[in-house]
């Protein structure tokens, strides 16, 4: 979480909040997303995502209420257009400050407002949010009714399967259905549970173990409520195979790993008809961005930085990491320097189309 997101705040009364039972209002049911990571998803790497799948959900950052109402929206919350897709997470736990700031992502444009019930790190549990939320569901769906009543776009909520001792699935399911009474659109359930002391925010993504037999439980006993399956999804196929049980699957780190992988995922996962991008055809098309950015002040190190992993496990992928890094720091660096780090790359991975999946 960026310190400059400053200190608990105080924010405008809310309009009420929604009446328990709320009927969901969803949205168009997305079947594959790419999960907010902090210091990972920012608009730099979203905008290069974009020129791999047009489809797929993309998510900001975490951003906590206190900066959203306080601090420097446009450097925050600003996005191209072209990013859409695209859901705002949020970060706190006062239902008048999040129907505020859910208000806020609304009007910038946002199609979905997310509420992070999941991130374990020891800055979040300060605030009491975060993975803390789930021991505290009647709090979250009251957070729920209050941005649902603030504004007309999806509110999602993202958890973990359990936290601490309150890992059963019925205690899951108890969190569940009173959040869902106040009118949640989706869950996405992260398989893991959290523990909020003795393992760090990387641990809590590693050790504990994944449990998705109990997400596509809930997803059978909960006919009605849109599920989504978070942890340990590492391609298109590992989501296909999510998606024969719930309703959604969320890559995460793969998709920093291996941002490729998203490249055949309109083909694979929403059944478009014409083939992915190549390397090549999505540096081209990352140029313009690029050039504005820089010609706006934006150090080339921070557009690209989402780009290191493009070459993942192919010849030519240590170059392409190298130069990049190395030349993407010097002052004055623009794109120039992504035409070295391709010219490093040979042309059949530059060229190369994403592996048609076979039929679901």
């Amino acid at each position: 979480m960026n310190a400059s997101q400053g200190p608990p705040e105080h924010a405008p009364a809310a309009e009420p909040v929604a009446a328990p039972h709320a009927a969901p209002r969803r949205g168009p049911l997305r079947p594959l997303s790419v999960a907010p990571m902090m210091d990972r998803t920012d608009r730099h790497f979203r905008f290069f995502l974009r020129q791999l799948t047009r489809r797929t959900l993309l998510y900001s950052e975490m951003v906590t209420t206190g900066a959203v109402l306080h601090g420097d929206r446009a450097h925050l919350l600003g996005f191209d257009p072209e990013e859409r897709p695209l859901a705002l997470q949020l970060g706190g736990d006062d239902p008048r400050a999040l129907a505020a700031a859910a208000r806020i992502g609304e009007e910038l444009g946002y199609d979905e407002i997310n509420l992070n019930a999941g991130c374990p790190s020891d800055r979040v549990q300060q605030g009491r949010f975060g993975a803390c939320l789930m021991k505290e569901p009647e709090r979250v769906a009251e957070c729920v009714a209050a941005m649902r009543a603030a504004v007309a776009v999806p509110v999602t909520v993202k958890h973990r399967i359990g936290v601490d001792d309150l890992d059963r699935y019925e205690d899951m399911l108890a969190f569940v259905d009173r959040v869902a009474a106040a009118g949640c659109d989706r869950f996405i359930v992260h398989a893991r549970k959290a523990w909020l002391s003795g393992l760090s925010p990387k641990e809590n993504r590693d050790i504990p173990p994944l449990r998705h037999d109990e997400v596509y439980l809930l997803k059978r006993e909960r006919p009605h409520l849109a599920v989504e399956s978070n942890g340990g999804i590492h391609s298109l196929d590992g989501a296909r195979a999510h998606l024969a049980h719930v309703d959604g699957a969320m890559i995460g780190r793969a998709a920093c790993d291996d941002p490729w992988l998203l490249a055949g995922a309109d083909a694979a996962i929403f059944g478009d008809e014409a083939p992915g991008p190549t390397r090549r055809e999505a540096i081209e098309r990352f140029l313009p961005y690029v050039a504005g950015r820089r010609a706006e002040g934006v150090y080339l190190s921070h557009l690209v930085h989402g780009l290191l992993g493009l070459m993942h496990g192919r010849p030519g992928a240590r170059a392409w990491r190298r130069i990049l890094t190395e030349r993407a720091v010097r002052e004055g660096a623009g794109i120039e320097v992504l035409a070295e780090a391709a010219a490093a790359v040979p042309d059949e991975v530059l060229d190369e189309r994403p592996a048609a999946l076979p039929p679901a």
